[in-house]
């Protein structure tokens, strides 16, 4: 591809690597000006709409994915048929072609590698996303041993594993993923979990500290083959400056048996960091997928001084501590002599609720008994302490002595 313009937005440059997928170009980003890296998928996965669609849907996955150890995903489009994503550029190296012009790293070097590639798989791992192709050239690396400054490293290219696998885009001669760094999971056929990526992490630091793979063979079922009959040598056997406990962190994320193997990234780089200061990992008891495994106390643990390194080189600085302000004072507010004589009435007994109904409904029946013009008997419901609500009978010739004679009978229940 010749240099040119993307959606108008993004000027291409100089091409920075190739493969069977994609081709990948340095790119300057019109608007935000930036300098970007550009992946353009090959002609024949763009000419697939459902591996595209696919591929568009993990690209958005992977966008969400912010961590120093992976590279960001910034966007996504499609210009005159060719389909591109957008990502961080990392001026460094592959692991690949830190293999190739360097050979195998010192001991310190490969486990510094694994451990800043665990912390990125662990992050993607802890929000669902596996890799499925974890290999050197999909290790970017700057400083250390490519150049000045401390080493990061940096994942790339989550996603296009996954979305060739879900559409079964094969081509002559190849798989999903790179055949060496299959686990043996994956050449049965079986679903990738994050124990697959720790194999293949497994892998690339065995051929980091070698120069050499731990298994090989020319075809898939060759490697099936060795994967189950074979142990692999111990790293220690082809390089005699890595320590015993860091040969035995590798082999056993190389372990064919997943429940065998470290239970998460996580406890992968804690092995790495034990196995680098010459502590047995066998010593370690995971304490289950996703938690931080449980090992012998002593001093600061591994994990903590990992920690503690990484956030010095990525330069985190806390936030200003907040100003403390004086914790405001509540005063009851004054109660207004409404508000008091209304909650005076409302703590009055229930008796006197009830006679004030009663004498409503006396006077009610004296109206009732005055309309009429002349009443022989009215009956009253009263209410006696001892036995309750009864009826009483009044009987009068005259209104007058009618009304007497509910007078008295009010005048007793007040009493």
């Amino acid at each position: 591809m010749e240099a040119g313009t993307l959606s108008g937005r993004y000027e291409t440059g100089d091409r920075l690597g190739s493969g069977g997928m994609s081709n990948v170009y340095k790119a300057t980003d019109r608007i935000l000006e930036r300098t970007v890296a550009v992946k353009i998928l090959a002609e024949h996965l763009s000419d697939d709409d459902r591996f595209v669609a696919r591929f568009r849907r993990e690209a958005l996955a992977v966008a969400r994915l912010i961590h120093p150890n992976i590279v960001q995903v910034y966007d996504s489009g499609v210009d005159d048929g060719r389909h591109y994503i957008v990502m961080e550029y990392v001026a460094g190296r592959s692991g690949a072609q830190l293999l190739q012009r360097h050979g195998p790293v010192d001991a310190e070097t490969a486990a510094e590698i694994g451990i800043q590639a665990c912390a990125g798989l662990d992050y993607a791992h802890r929000r669902g996303i596996i890799h499925r192709d974890v290999k050197p050239g999909n290790l970017m690396i700057t400083g250390g041993p490519v150049g000045s400054g401390d080493l990061v490293v940096k994942l790339t290219d989550f996603g296009i594993a996954r979305a060739i696998e879900q559409t079964r885009i094969t081509q002559v001669g190849s798989v999903v993923g790179t055949a060496a760094y299959l686990s043996p999971e994956q050449v049965r056929g079986d679903e990738a979990t994050p124990a697959t990526d720790v194999y293949a992490l497994g892998v690339v630091l065995y051929q980091f500290l070698t120069g050499r793979l731990p298994y090989e063979g020319s075809s898939l079922a060759e490697l099936a083959v060795r994967q189950q009959n074979e142990k692999p040598l111990p790293p220690s056997t082809y390089n005699s400056e890595v320590p015993q406990p860091l040969s035995a962190a590798v082999l056993r994320a190389l372990e064919g048996d997943t429940s065998r193997r470290y239970a998460s990234a996580d406890e992968f780089a804690t092995g790495l960091q034990m196995g680098l200061e010459g502590e047995d990992v066998t010593t370690m008891m995971s304490s289950g997928e996703g938690h931080t495994p449980t090992r012998v106390l002593g001093g600061d643990t591994a994990a903590t001084r990992h920690l503690d390194r990484t956030t010095a080189k990525t330069e985190y600085r806390p936030a200003p501590s907040p100003t403390r302000r004086p914790e405001p004072r509540y005063v009851e507010p004054r109660r207004e002599p409404r508000a008091a004589a209304a909650a005076s009435q409302a703590a009055q007994p229930r008796k006197r609720s009830a006679f004030s109904r009663f004498v409503r409904f006396v006077l009610a029946l004296i109206a009732l008994v005055l309309v009429a013009g002349a009443v022989a008997t009215a009956v009253i419901l009263t209410t006696d302490k001892a036995a309750g609500v009864h009826i009483s009978k009044v009987a009068g010739d005259t209104v007058d002595k009618v009304v007497e004679e509910v007078k008295e009978l009010v005048s007793k229940n007040k009493e």
